[in-house]
């Protein structure tokens, strides 16, 4: 399903007011068959010698070992401030994390340790119940710098010992520059069955994920996170 673009992100400008109604948006992932892709590997993707696109990253079939891009490369200066997770049946939230003000070090919750050297890799712990959830979301805000964005799109892809589980495709928008921007990305899950849920507990942080960020079509961040499930046991 398409991103719908008739509601804007909730923006405000730095150092000024919100610049719309403050309605939040609500993003729901593109539905893209990625089985349809050609498949590559991280190794022929760092062989191309040319910039990475989202169709590059949806023909992989597994876990990158590494990053696929530079630090340096996010010219734009997203940078993200404040995350929230929780459960839409329920209205639980599962957790929140917000990076203190006028600091690079985000506060570290007792479910989950962070890389804050690089800021590109996340670790969850979670209980077995979460996998039975259905639909989950996920609320970010992030500030852009002095460059406008008319592209900016999400693929996030997870798996667990090397298998395919989901993918996540869901488009920013149009970001204005030196705002503040949050949106709530929908993850609608698929029913796992109860055998590799099993599995998913009995082994932690064997279930992984890249998050891959463009701005026109050019991969400029990849942040990487793992889970367990075991949490409570």
């Amino acid at each position: 399903m398409n991103v719908s673009r008739n509601k804007p992100l909730q923006v405000t400008r730095k150092g000024g007011r919100e610049a719309d109604d403050g309605m939040l948006k609500k993003l729901k992932s593109r539905r893209s068959q990625t089985e349809k892709w050609p498949v590559v590997t991280e190794d022929e993707l760092r062989a191309l010698g040319k910039e990475i696109s989202p169709d590059h990253v949806l023909g992989l079939r597994t876990v990158t070992k590494d990053y696929l891009c530079r630090l340096e490369d996010n010219i734009y200066n997203i940078d993200f401030t404040r995350f929230k997770i929780r459960d839409l049946d329920t209205e639980t939230v599962l957790f929140e994390i917000a990076k203190p003000p006028n600091s690079s070090v985000v506060n570290e919750k007792d479910s989950m340790d962070l890389d804050v050297a690089a800021g590109r890799f996340v670790r969850y712990q979670f209980t077995p119940a979460f996998l039975k959830l259905r639909t989950v979301g996920a609320t970010v805000e992030f500030t852009v710098g002095d460059r406008p964005i008319n592209s900016f799109r999400m693929i996030e892809r997870h798996y667990f010992q090397g298998r395919l589980l989901k993918n996540f495709d869901f488009d920013f928008g149009f970001c204005i520059p030196n705002s503040r921007n949050t949106c709530e990305h929908i993850y609608e899950f698929p029913q796992l069955p109860d055998d590799l849920i099993r599995q998913m507990v009995a082994h932690p942080y064997e279930t992984r994920s890249d998050s891959f960020y463009f701005v026109d079509n050019k991969l400029i961040m990849h942040n990487k996170a793992d889970y367990a499930y075991n949490g409570g046991l």
